[in-house]
């Protein structure tokens, strides 16, 4: 279930950053509509939860929610919707890949947990994969507001992975509570401070949202970008450590070629080859150690269940 759910992650997420720039091409307030996204997710998938009795209405305001959601959501998607406005989906893809390796690097600095050598490597291997997968379609003209919105994702990247430590511990506090549950509370801090952010920055007008363009790319994020794939970013979480569900970065870019090869006929070179082997080989040292614990808890669990029937 864990591998399944995985893979069903990755390909949901895959799909996001584009999602993200024909919204922000079709004219969305970057702020608003990341912050729209998000309340609205988080709100139905709260309102469901509480309407099942899975989960107090109260938890909602505990303090742990909201800065869950100043970390996963509003500082990781303030910063990409953003840049995307000057950064295409595929470099905000490239760059989103340091999440894995700064939660390596906030565990192994500052957190004094010992990380294995291979994973390290792995997450080396896996940044420079994304990086040769991207690499034919990157245009070296730079500009001011280019070079500043790769940092700002970069930034990003750093509320992701302190959020997605933090979200193991929050997990292991509400351990009644279900990781859905947990998931909604802190999507609907992180929407409702993005709108407020937005309320000061930006120019909000009905028009940006009457294209069938911005309002796909909306609905599509609100559904699966958010209310299913972060839910089970959370689940798995729950299921397995920080490092492991954060992979999905590597895997993404993929995802963009084959859509871009596919609708758009776009261009693929050896370099992407590479950069593809290069990817899955890095995600496999990457989770290496995880992947070994699921398959002896399985072979633990199938010879459990052949004693009993014997």
């Amino acid at each position: 279930m864990v591998i399944l759910n995985y893979f069903i992650m990755c390909l949901i997420f895959g799909t996001t950053f584009l999602a993200i720039k024909i919204g922000v091409d079709a004219g969305l307030p970057s702020f608003f509509s990341a912050g729209i996204r998000f309340f609205i997710a988080g709100i139905l998938l709260y309102s469901f939860m509480v309407w099942k009795g899975k989960v107090p209405l109260k938890l909602v305001f505990r303090k742990e929610m909201l800065i869950t959601g100043v970390c996963l959501t509003f500082g990781t998607f303030a910063t990409l919707y953003w840049a995307e406005q000057y950064v295409t989906s595929g470099v905000a893809a490239v760059l989103s890949a340091t999440g894995p390796m700064m939660i390596l690097a906030i565990n192994t600095i500052l957190l004094k947990h010992k990380g294995s050598k291979i994973s390290v490597l792995g997450c080396v291997l896996g940044i420079i994969g994304v990086t040769f997968l991207i690499l034919p379609g990157l245009s070296f003209k730079m500009s001011y507001l280019w070079v500043i919105g790769c940092v700002v994702i970069v930034i990003g990247e750093a509320f992701y992975a302190t959020g997605t430590i933090y979200a193991k511990h929050v997990i292991g506090k509400f351990k009644t509570i279900s990781p859905i549950a947990l998931n909604a509370a802190q999507m609907l801090h992180g929407g409702l401070l993005l709108m407020i952010l937005s309320f000061f920055t930006e120019n909000i007008e009905l028009k940006n949202f009457q294209s069938t363009a911005s309002l796909s790319s909306l609905i599509y994020l609100i559904v699966f970008g958010s209310m299913v794939g972060h839910s089970l970013y959370y689940w798995l979480v729950s299921r397995t450590n920080p490092v492991f569900p954060s992979t999905w970065l590597y895997i993404s870019p993929i995802i963009a070629v084959i859509i871009g090869v596919i609708f758009y006929n776009e261009y693929i070179s050896w370099l992407t080859g590479v950069g593809v082997l290069s990817i899955l080989i890095g995600s496999l040292l990457v989770n290496f150690e995880t992947l070994q614990k699921l398959l002896k808890r399985k072979r633990n669990l199938n010879h459990v269940i052949s004693a009993e029937r014997y």
